[in-house]
């Protein structure tokens, strides 16, 4: 059975001491290819940096809205220049943050715009980061995301349609993601569809095609219900296949199958 971790934070220290041996346990749960996303400059730097050692490994560039706050236009220049590598399949992880008061607004949907602009520019997906307050007030990040991405995506050129990008770790209401699917974008699930009182969000990933569903783990955050507590990592994502497999009545093996098949066909990787 083969997976596609598409977010994880594997450059993180949280790894540092045993990084060799997560990518041994990742490959024998089948997990044959990872992707990498950056919150800023130097985790553009370290993405590639071990995507050049290993090469199941693939990266995101971007800045993350809670590294926005000195967000400045040559940091597009120097994003456009990280992209030129090969391995680089998409724009991120970008969006908005609600949750942290590390950034102002204005500062995110500055930083957003930019980014999505480049991706648009270099016809390749995006990563979208979307997280909410801890109170439930309006606006949401979530409403602000899908109204940039409604304003954005009509005007992407012809190879972006159809894959502009996943939703990572999905967590809005079905209304958002129903108007993310209208756009065609995939959702990505992690850690939490697994929790036990995660009703609502298995209620939504229930609705979302099979050909729209992307895994991850986010590590080395969100690890899964049977690994609650401690560090997330690559080969947990199995148990999130498991849950979405559950949810959608199809055995493990045919959801990999297909998720890894989506994976392949929004970030365009070649075969493992």
């Amino acid at each position: 059975m083969e997976l596609v971790d598409s977010h994880c934070h594997l450059n993180f220290h949280q790894y540092d001491h045993d990084r060799t041996e997560v990518l041994r346990r990742a490959f024998n749960a089948g997990v044959k290819r990872i992707i990498i996303p950056a919150i800023d400059l130097e985790t553009c730097g370290q993405g590639l940096k071990l995507c050049a050692a290993e090469s199941g490994i693939y990266v995101a560039v971007g800045i993350h809205p809670n590294s926005s706050s000195n967000f400045d236009v040559s940091d597009i220049d120097e994003l456009r220049r990280l992209a030129n590598n090969a391995k680089v399949v998409a724009i991120g992880e970008i969006g908005l943050d609600y949750h942290w008061d590390t950034s102002p607004k204005s500062q995110q949907w500055r930083a957003f715009e930019a980014q999505l602009a480049l991706a648009s520019q270099l016809e390749l997906p995006v990563i979208i980061h979307n997280r909410d307050r801890r109170v439930d007030t309006a606006p949401s990040a979530s409403s602000d995301v899908i109204a940039i991405l409604e304003n954005w995506a009509p005007a992407v050129p012809a190879k972006l349609r159809g894959r502009l990008g996943v939703l990572h770790s999905f967590s809005a209401s079905f209304e958002i993601a129903q108007r993310a699917l209208e756009l065609g974008f995939y959702l990505g699930f992690t850690g939490p569809i697994t929790f036990k009182k995660a009703d609502a969000l298995r209620d939504v990933a229930r609705s979302v095609p099979i050909d729209r569903l992307l895994i991850e783990t986010d590590g080395p955050f969100l690890a899964p219900q049977q690994r609650r507590g401690k560090r997330n990592e690559p080969a947990n994502v199995r148990f999130i296949n498991a849950k979405l497999a559950e949810l959608h009545g199809l055995p493990p093996k045919e959801m990999a199958r297909q998720t890894t098949s989506n994976a392949e066909q929004l970030f365009a990787l070649p075969p493992a």
